[in-house]
């Protein structure tokens, strides 16, 4: 095997009558001659050290990490803004409390087009959420649909042991086309009352083609960057998705050392 490739393994597409497994090779994105980009290929990643002390406190997390990853995502970007509503903690105790929260081992990119309308809706809802995340970049309620752009960055962190037995493999979007991309509509997530569009998305004619990657050993100060949605090249017609899944790491057994992730989502506004 060479050595860029990290595992050969099978990943969950999306097919008519559900999900079905296919082959895929994962390449090591550390030893990849080429440096992903979350502009192009959609996912990057970064050196970061955070000031949280402890990720299993929520409070902490919110007072901290928000701030860091705002600061991030306007350093990235050049938005204006950037609104950071909650995060998700991905670990056998939260998937415990619902399902949603356990890895997700499907290929899927969070967002379609459909996207922006979504999250103009929420943001001019009534819920505390949305409220409290323009209260604290000290916006109006209708900053959001008078943004000339829409950019959602998300920031994937791997806050357990370097190790894990469902790390995320991650999809340049330049190998996606739109055409293997299905829409179908999340009624709830976690038992939340927002809805949106996402994408599943369908096996390739040739395994190879998907050009999938992951970065083995994550430490705590580093962090991925993933782009799931721009207004910009969604009207270009340009990848704005970046599929991804998790998925079983050969090397360690299942549960042992179980993921221990934490993702917060940027909302990037632009003047």
């Amino acid at each position: 095997m060479p050595d860029e490739i990290f595992c050969q393994t099978e990943l969950n597409y999306v097919t008519a009558q559900g999900i079905e497994p296919n082959d895929v090779s994962i390449l090591n994105g550390r030893m990849t001659a080429n440096a992903a980009s979350w502009e192009r290929q959609g996912f990057e990643l970064m050196d970061h050290v955070s000031k949280v002390m402890d990720w299993d406190d929520d409070d902490e997390v919110a007072n901290v990490y928000y701030d860091e990853m705002t600061a991030l995502a306007k350093a990235l970007s050049g938005c204006s803004h950037a609104l950071m509503e909650g995060h998700i903690s991905r670990n056998p105790e939260q998937a415990l409390m619902h399902p949603d929260y356990a890895p997700i081992q499907f290929v899927h990119s969070d967002f379609t087009e459909t996207y922006g309308k979504a999250i103009c809706a929420h943001y001019e809802s009534d819920e505390d959420g949305p409220r409290n995340a323009l209260k604290r970049a000290k916006l109006g309620t209708n900053a959001v649909r008078s943004s000339a752009r829409l950019l959602i960055l998300q920031f994937w962190r791997n806050v357990g042991e370097p190790q894990m037995d469902l790390p995320l493999a991650i999809c340049d979007a330049e190998s996606v086309s739109r055409a293997e991309l299905q829409d179908f509509h999340v009624a709830s997530y976690a038992g939340g009352d927002f809805g949106f569009d996402t994408f599943g998305v369908k096996a390739p004619d040739s395994n190879d083609q998907h050009r999938w990657f992951t970065f083995p050993e994550m430490t705590n100060d580093e962090v991925l960057v993933l782009r799931t949605y721009d207004s910009k090249r969604a009207a270009s017609g340009e990848p704005f998705w970046t599929p991804h899944s998790a998925f079983p790491d050969p090397n360690v057994p299942a549960g042992n050392p179980a993921r221990k992730s934490i993702e917060v989502r940027a909302t990037c506004l632009f003047d």
